[in-house]
């Protein structure tokens, strides 16, 4: 391993995600700040490491392995801790199904990345705008519901909520893209 400024802000992000749990189940009332606080850390990280990682000219093999694992594993426990809140009722459906949309299009893109690497063909599977855009949106929808208090009476819980369905669609979109750049793979009839 490298350990260097891009990668040093991936491990850091990692170790956000057990401090973002622990504030986040704080019994303040200023939770709701915090959790976004460290939440927010956590997405800065995320654009520094890819801006250090090309300004110093130090991409490497584990950053490139390790930055989406802790760009997903962060998304996946905010979004679960978001959903633990709203267990039941509408809200917890409302929240629940883009959610589970979302970590599940995660698993399914990760093992079919890993599938295609062990073919040698990670190439037709790597990360697009969409992809980028989708990253961008979850991270904005996260933040809003957070949050959960009015902005200069903005709803920001309402617009948390689109902004996660906005989130669920264009993962969708970028799986359906992904499973198509891996179909012709995926749909050979002879053994590999």
């Amino acid at each position: 391993m490298i350990l260097n400024v891009p990668n040093g802000l991936t491990l850091f992000r990692i170790v956000l995600i057990p401090v973002f749990v622990v504030v986040y189940v704080l019994p303040v009332p200023w939770v709701n700040e915090a959790a976004t606080l460290v939440f927010a850390l956590a997405a800065l990280t995320d654009w520094l490491d890819g801006y250090f990682a090309r300004r110093l000219n130090q991409m490497s093999a584990f950053g490139a392995f390790l930055d989406p694992v802790a760009d997903k594993l962060m998304v996946a426990v905010a979004l679960i801790m978001i959903v633990n809140e709203n267990p039941s009722g509408l809200p917890g459906v409302w929240i629940a199904v883009p959610a589970a949309v979302i970590v599940g299009r995660e698993i399914a893109v990760s093992a079919l990345r890993e599938w295609m690497s062990e073919l040698g063909a990670r190439a037709k599977v790597a990360v697009s705008m969409i992809g980028k855009v989708k990253t961008g949106t979850q991270i904005f929808s996260i933040l809003f519901l957070l949050y959960q208090h009015p902005v200069l009476d903005f709803p920001v819980v309402n617009i948390g909520v689109g902004l996660l369905y906005l989130s669920a669609l264009l993962t969708l979109w970028s799986m359906f893209i992904y499973l198509r750049a891996a179909w012709p793979l995926l749909n050979n009839s002879r053994p590999l």
